[in-house]
């Protein structure tokens, strides 16, 4: 289950969970444009093909000690096509919709020339049976032979040359047959990771402990290989060891076949694209790039006194390099500036970016967008709101937000909101919807965070009550991202199939560094707290990201981290 919040919890067995619902998106899906192997159903990895499965029999569930009511059930997938066989078991927290996913696979015949060159013999079969299981944990000894509510964790030992991808549970402790699951090879898998705790439970008898933690790709990204199966990983330690004992798959098509071609990219958009709701007081609101260009922005180079005048396209911004200091944007030094502060709603549209993500059994939809000014921030201190002045405001804002979505069925899986160098994944049963399958999305005012509801959302600490507001609300403001956009980079698809804008080469800062000291401004703001909390706001001020209170201008899109790199969350 991807964009989960982190879980942990203690657990004791138990048999009758609460069913969980099937999750189904607001509007039915549309026909796609026709294309090569997108929403098909099957992904072809290379030497092997796998399908996803979303139909479960529960096998087990752990009830959590804080809350009887809810719990984490363990789930065996059905419906498995001819030919296809499982990779592990699945499980989530019963009370949330039923969302999640286990791929299955099979063997196809591979005609890249590279599959015959791996480290094992050409002969050699991409699935094989395991060779025996080993019983990593079980919830109850079962004293006097009453294994009523038991639940048992088992683990795949594969031939060598073989990695298992995933764990089996069972409700009795006889051993599953061997039949029942598949090793994939090594040369076929790759590297995965533990993340977002699910369970923490302790054996009723042996007190001995579990660990349940949900599984992904090591390697992540645009570039990166590595398949989620949607397995889940158990432990008897606290923390993992460096490298796990199963691995995920990779997918070895340099095609990417599952990707959506041109046509397809904007039939999604036009049928996912979320409208991006400004807050009612907002008064540094988008615009277009070329807008801000045409109004007068300005090009500086270190050195030079006087900027030179942007041409509309940006075609005279020196392209690559680093973000060196050597060159900068600015706002009109004239007397548009204030008017060219405060961005034209009017010209705003969205920056789009398509790339594979975790393998290519999905697309990310990057969707950017440019504020020529970013307003400063407010502080929260218990009931008290002060404003903070100068404080985090900049020249140039570039924020973003993320669609994901499911290369298997074209089903919008969940979205990205970025905040102020960080971000959360929301899955698609807990965003709003505005319009069929259209998401909303919120940004805060002045800084331009996105929230997937409304409210006040405190950066710093929560339980404190300490930290800056984001404050998010629908208005008569908004930008409808479904049909304001452009399209500037989907690299996979080829050269020259989608023409990259000239600013997007780009990689200093679309904002002058301030003359101002934010640390002495926010000094001051410290000088006048109660002596009881000076010392909490300040230490909570020196975790957050230097961008909301900082001094600098931002890179744009492609200077970002998660321009190749995957999201953060």
């Amino acid at each position: 289950m991807f964009g989960c919040e982190c879980f942990y919890w203690k657990g004791v067995s138990n048999l009758s969970p609460k069913e969980p619902e099937a999750f189904s998106l607001p509007a039915p899906l549309p026909t796609w444009p026709p294309g090569q192997g997108f929403a098909s159903g099957k992904i072809n990895l290379g030497e092997i093909e796998v399908c996803r499965i979303s139909r479960f029999n529960f096998i087990w569930s752990c009830n959590l000690l804080q809350d009887r009511k809810k719990g984490v059930a363990f789930y065996k997938p059905v419906g498995i096509p001819d030919g296809f066989y499982s990779l592990g078991h699945y499980c989530q927290l019963d009370d949330l919709p039923l969302r999640g996913f286990v791929l299955v696979a099979r063997e196809v015949a591979s005609s890249e020339p590279e599959a015959a060159q791996n480290n094992y013999h050409v002969d050699s079969p991409a699935l094989q049976k395991p060779l025996d299981y080993t019983l990593v944990w079980c919830s109850d000894d079962g004293g006097n032979g009453n294994y009523e509510g038991c639940g048992f964790f088992w683990l795949p030992q594969p031939p060598e040359g073989y990695k298992s991808l995933g764990f089996l549970v069972t409700n009795t402790p006889k051993k599953p047959e061997l039949d029942e699951v598949r090793c994939v090879r090594t040369d076929l898998t790759d590297r995965c990771e533990s993340y977002c705790l699910i369970l923490d439970a302790i054996s009723k008898s042996s007190y001995s402990p579990c660990w349940v933690w949900n599984t992904r790709p090591y390697h992540r990204g645009m570039l990166g290989k590595g398949v989620s199966v949607g397995t889940f990983f158990c432990s008897n330690y606290r923390i993992p060891g460096e490298e796990l004992n199963i691995a995920c798959l990779k997918n070895l098509d340099p095609t990417l076949h599952a990707m959506p071609n041109d046509d397809q990219i904007h039939a999604l958009i036009r049928h996912y694209g979320p409208t991006v709701f400004f807050h009612p007081s907002e008064v540094f609101l988008p615009s277009s790039v070329s807008w801000f260009f045409k109004n007068g922005a300005l090009l500086y180079k270190a050195g030079d006194l006087v900027g030179e005048v942007i041409d509309p396209i940006g075609s005279n911004l020196p392209a690559g390099g680093t973000n060196d200091g050597e060159f900068w944007i600015d706002l009109p030094n004239d007397n548009q500036r204030e008017r060219v502060k405060y961005g034209n709603l009017e010209s705003a549209k969205l920056y789009v970016h398509v790339k594979p993500a975790l393998g290519g059994i999905f697309t990310d939809i990057a969707m950017w967008v440019f504020c020529p000014f970013n307003g400063p921030g407010s502080l929260k201190v218990g009931l008290m709101n002060i404003p903070l002045s100068k404080i985090g405001q900049h020249v140039g804002d570039w924020e973003h937000f993320t669609l994901r979505i499911c290369n298997f069925t074209g089903e919008l899986w969940s979205i990205y909101f970025s905040q102020h160098s960080g971000g959360e994944w929301v899955d698609a049963y807990d965003l709003e919807y505005i319009e069929g399958n259209k998401a909303i999305v919120y940004s805060s005012k002045s800084g331009h965070a996105s929230f997937p509801h409304p409210g006040t959302y405190i950066q710093g600490s929560e339980k404190l009550g300490i930290g800056v507001r984001n404050d998010a609300a629908r208005s008569n403001l908004s930008v409808d991202s479904s049909i304001h956009y452009e399209l500037v980079a989907a690299e996979y698809l080829g050269d020259g199939v989608i023409a990259e804008p000239g600013w997007l080469q780009f990689m200093r800062e679309w904002g002058p560094t301030i003359v101002y000291d934010s640390r002495t401004e926010l000094n001051k703001i410290f000088s006048l707290l109660p002596p009881t909390v000076r010392y909490s706001v300040e230490n909570i001020f020196n975790k957050l990201p230097v961008e909301l209170y900082g001094e600098e201008g931002p890179t744009g899109p492609k200077e970002k981290n998660n321009w190749v790199g995957d999201e953060r969350g």
